[in-house]
């Protein structure tokens, strides 16, 4: 695809040598994602963060990625804080914005909402998450640590065995990474969910339909014992219609060490789209597997810097400039 001036609203827009793509500049980021050199190269340029569902990573990697560049950010969070809770559409929302901004990232509790907006934008939009429906960098940057996961043990996205856990059907994640994965070859994937959040079943012929071999379980433990890696998400609270009926299924698919230990392989790589719901009754992910080097959760959140960090560069087309305005960094940092 042609990157420059694009809109990201959906997986479905890419190519498996897209995806190459990016990961290409999103390697090329990694110095001055982690501080040890900056760059200036959209100086001047402003992202217009517009979320209106709670976040932390996504909202602050996005803004974190966009000032490693050298750009500067505005945000609205929230419908309160906005002129939408006063009845403005999104249509005039988008193109009073989009004025003010150079490129934006929306996120809204509806499906669709994200690529209406972006029908009336000045602007490329990005989405941030739409509803139960998409959220197109997140997967991509779930796709990024898998393939440095087990890349790094000589391992490849071809022929990768997953299984996928917890709240299915809501998951938008898990949506979006399943439509990116069609994109491979010969891939192995396990469903693990309670029968009334299975993944949706256009996911899950469109698996079937690129060849790969798709299995829908109840259970966790015979689901985790031969995979390399394990995603687990939350249950998706917000998209139940009380909060007495999402307590029904939270704590179903607990992952801790023991189990860990007695079922997976040793080298199965834990990842998780944050954040992890810790409260007691729930605790998808443990925390004794904190110490446990094949938890990659927090090295899955620091790649979302990087290949955020790739999508600005390729969007505004500044790929080639990046390293042309680049230093070193003047102040101390020590990062692991």
């Amino acid at each position: 695809m042609n990157f420059a001036g694009a809109n990201i609203l959906s997986v479905d827009q890419f190519e498996r040598a897209d995806i190459e793509q990016i990961f290409a500049v999103a390697d090329r980021m990694e110095p001055f994602a982690k501080r040890r050199m900056v760059t200036r190269v959209l100086e001047g340029a402003i992202l217009g963060n517009m979320f209106f569902e709670p976040s932390t990573r996504t909202r602050v990697s996005f803004g974190c990625a966009f000032n490693l560049l050298g750009g500067e950010v505005r945000e609205t969070t929230g419908f309160k804080s906005s002129a939408i809770a006063k009845g403005e559409s999104l249509y005039d929302t988008a193109r009073v914005l989009s004025g003010y901004s150079d490129v934006i990232c929306m996120r809204h509790p509806q499906s669709g909402s994200v690529s209406e907006f972006a029908a009336a934008s000045r602007v490329p939009v990005i989405n941030g998450g739409d509803g139960a429906n998409e959220h197109p960098s997140q997967a991509l940057l779930d796709l990024y640590t898998i393939l440095k996961e087990v890349g790094g043990r000589g391992g490849s996205i071809d022929g990768l065995r997953i299984a996928m856990i917890g709240d299915l059907k809501f998951g938008r994640t898990v949506h979006s990474l399943a439509r990116l994965l069609r994109l491979f070859d010969n891939l192995h994937i396990v469903l693990v969910s309670p029968e009334e959040l299975a993944m949706p079943e256009v996911y899950v012929e469109a698996l079937r339909e690129a060849g790969h071999k798709v299995e829908v379980s109840t259970e966790l433990m015979s689901s985790i014992a031969h995979v390399d890696i394990v995603y687990s998400t939350r249950i998706q609270e917000e998209r139940f219609a009380s909060q007495e009926e999402a307590d029904l299924y939270r704590g179903r698919f607990r992952l801790n060490q023991e189990i860990y230990t007695k079922f997976c392989e040793p080298n199965t790589v834990i990842m998780h789209p944050l954040p992890r719901d810790s409260r007691e009754g729930a605790n998808e992910l443990d925390n004794d597997l904190n110490q446990n080097p094949n938890l990659a959760i927090f090295r899955q959140a620091d790649n979302g810097v990087l290949v955020r960090m790739a999508l600005f560069a390729l969007i505004l087309g500044v790929v080639d400039q990046v390293e042309q305005s680049a230093r070193e960094v003047n102040w101390y940092h020590r990062r692991s």
